[in-house]
């Protein structure tokens, strides 16, 4: 495609605000948000204030880690976000297993807690469901079963053989079972049917919740932002099931390259996050089916689709298998531009945003252009250095998604309280602020930036200090844990929320 041919998308026409908040961090009484009457009053927070966007992490099954960047599928739903309310109301549940849930903390999620307490509630659910069949608001099992059977079957089968081997990584299981040809027809399909029935039930539930808090927002006007991670977990379904489609041995199955970014300023090592790496040709041959048939389950939950690591899809660090760090690997050849035709081809009102962070290239800069997708500007990123900052709001473009700070910086607070007087100055003199406020001084300027879409966390409308960090990247535990209060929404949605919708009346959001 030439530089004059038109963009291949050209959604981001107009200009509003919104959110990113996951849903794990709604308040609640079961140790963990849930898709309940909280994320409801939620919803309503937004509509009263005027934004119109809500933005999410990954709303997949998480592992090690709790990442939702790390998980078991690329397709399925995270079973600890099912609301135990409808279950217990349908007879599938019984107060005094609720009353367990309701021991976990309040303030944080306790994910070990959760998987403790939880887990055995859910499955309990599952097992009296299959024994006597309950009608439930979600629609016909069977029929959610059928027509989701492209990666259900595999998701429920692997973490049935997961449950089996004591929750052992797929590479520890025996050799008959690490292969997915011999796996299916292994007698153990049969023997744990309960279980794999189990783990489709309670996604059954979560997507027919889901979709009855999507259709809520969509009625409050508001639209869901959803996320991609561009790799997906080595400890997944979808490796499991589909190993032509990554860069493994082929007797081991181990990957050969994993994901990573080569040393910067910020990282003498680089990052090594260990995920395959994608067999792109294998892709292409297919026509990017399997990537197309991930894009149609995301958008079947979501409005707008945030793809984490566009520049990956230019060019993507791969390090040899088994190294100590990321300093020493390659840049290898993405599927560029072909892989957003295919794409648009599927999807041609598909509303997309590129997570283009990072050091850009000017072949990264030329792909995103020829997409014609928004990129992301982080405020936190603005400062401390010369005018020529991309991220300072006299750089930004219009075709743009602005962010005070994203799921993995600090709060605008903490970032500001924490970073050197030299970026401090800066912020005051460029801003012409004090600092006393630094989060709606953020805020106040995302509203007026030239950037059509503004997404703020809900930290920083709170206006809370580093304790509220939602994930600090490297830091191994105590991640994805913060919650709200509810009273503190009660606070914004009095006091706060005029205000916001008066900023958006001022600037055209």
């Amino acid at each position: 495609m030439s530089s004059t041919s038109a963009p291949l998308f050209n959604w981001l026409d107009h200009r509003a605000a919104g959110v990113l908040l996951h849903p794990t961090s709604f308040p609640g009484p079961y140790g963990i948000g849930t898709l309940d009457a909280h994320a409801g009053r939620f919803l309503e927070f937004l509509s009263h204030a005027g934004l119109r966007y809500w933005q999410v992490c990954p709303l997949g099954a998480t592992g090690y880690g709790n990442s939702p960047y790390q998980c078991f599928s690329a397709f399925a739903g995270n079973p600890y976000l099912i609301d135990p309310e409808p279950l217990l109301a349908a007879g599938l549940l019984q107060p005094s297993e609720l009353a367990k849930l309701a021991t976990l903390p309040a303030d944080r999620v306790d994910f070990g807690g959760v998987w403790k307490l939880k887990w055995p509630v859910l499955l309990a659910a599952a097992e009296r469901y299959q024994r006597k069949p309950v009608a439930l608001p979600y629609g016909d099992f069977a029929r959610f079963c059928a027509a989701q059977a492209h990666w259900l079957d595999d998701y429920a089968f692997f973490l049935a053989l997961k449950d089996h081997h004591a929750g052992r990584p797929w590479w520890e299981w025996p050799a008959e079972l690490r292969n997915f040809e011999t796996a299916t027809k292994s007698p153990l399909r049969r023997t744990l049917a309960s279980t794999i029935f189990a783990h489709q039930f309670l996604q059954y539930l979560f997507f027919g919740q889901w979709h009855q808090l999507r259709a809520r927002a969509a009625k409050l006007g508001i639209q869901i932002v959803g996320d991609v991670p561009i790799f997906v977990a080595l400890d997944s379904a979808d490796v499991w099931a589909n190993p032509d489609l990554f860069l493994l041995d082929r007797s081991t199955r181990r990957p050969t390259v994993v994901a990573g970014v080569p040393p910067d300023y910020f990282s003498a090592d680089g990052q090594l996050w260990g995920n395959p790496l994608y067999d792109w040709p294998a892709h292409q041959r297919t026509g990017f089916s399997w990537w197309r048939r991930r894009m149609a389950a995301t958008f079947d939950v979501c409005d707008i689709v945030r793809i984490d690591h566009f520049r990956g899809f230019e060019s993507y660090w791969a390090v040899p298998a088994g190294s100590p760090n990321a300093r020493h690997g390659r840049w290898e050849q993405g599927p560029g531009l072909e892989f957003f035709a295919a794409m648009r081809d599927a999807f041609p009102q598909a509303k997309i945003i590129a997570e283009d962070l990072g050091v850009l290239t000017p072949a990264v800069m030329a792909l995103r252009e020829a997409t014609g997708l928004p990129g992301m500007a982080i405020y936190q990123f603005a400062f401390g250095g010369d005018a020529r900052n991309i991220y300072l709001p006299h750089n930004h473009t219009q075709n743009s998604v602005l962010y005070p700070g994203t799921h993995d910086n600090d709060t605008t607070r903490g970032w500001f309280a924490g970073t050197d007087e030299k970026t401090r100055d800066h912020v005051r003199r460029y801003l012409r602020v004090a600092g006393n406020e630094i989060s709606w001084d953020f805020i106040r300027a995302s509203y007026s930036s030239p950037c059509r879409l503004a997404i703020f966390a809900l930290q920083d409308l709170l206006d809370l200090d580093s304790s509220a960090r939602f994930n600090t990247p490297g830091l191994p535990d105590g991640n994805w844990e913060w919650r709200y209060r509810p009273e503190q929404l009660d606070t914004l949605d009095s006091k706060t929320a005029p205000y916001l919708r008066e900023l958006g009346q001022l600037y055209g959001r």
